[in-house]
């Protein structure tokens, strides 16, 4: 098949005439140029960088959320540090996060911390979902405070 569009091909070269040879030579490199674009194309998305995105949920240690926990993500390469206030369900997300870098991600909320979660640039997800747990202790009742009256008046033992 090869040989005979070759043979074909000669033959028409040979012509006497050289616009038409020069119109067909442009003809042939941008069929060329087509047929090869394509598949390029198509490895170059392939193989282009996807974004990765780091969503999650707060919780304290009994699972309830807590809304306005400060989400701490760390990139290991630079230091550079993002946060992130948890809305009232807890949710936070981090997006355009580099497959090249590796990441640090924790939660604090009342100067309390959670365990660090580990983002790796071998990981191959470019989803990550995590629950950051922060074990927020209730405010202690202090049973020597004075108390304070609201009329104005001493309070009665």
């Amino acid at each position: 098949m090869m040989k005979t569009l070759l043979c074909l091909w000669m033959k028409r070269m040979n012509s006497a005439n050289p616009r038409r040879n020069l119109l067909l030579s442009l003809f042939a490199i941008a069929a060329c140029v087509l047929v090869l674009a394509a598949p390029l194309r198509a490895l170059a998305q392939k193989n282009a960088p996807r974004e990765r995105i780091v969503e999650g949920k707060v919780v304290n240690k009994d699972g309830v959320p807590i809304g306005g926990a400060v989400v701490y993500l760390k990139n290991s390469h630079s230091n550079g540090v993002k946060t992130y206030i948890a809305d009232e369900d807890g949710h936070f997300r981090f997006g355009e996060l580099s497959q090249d870098t590796d990441y640090e991600l924790w939660a604090e909320s009342n100067a309390v911390r959670s365990k660090s979660r580990q983002i790796s640039s071998f990981d191959n997800e470019n989803k990550f979902y995590f629950v950051l747990k922060v074990s927020v202790a209730k405010p202690a009742v202090s049973l020597d405070a004075p108390s304070v009256s609201t009329t104005g008046l001493p309070p009665q033992p």
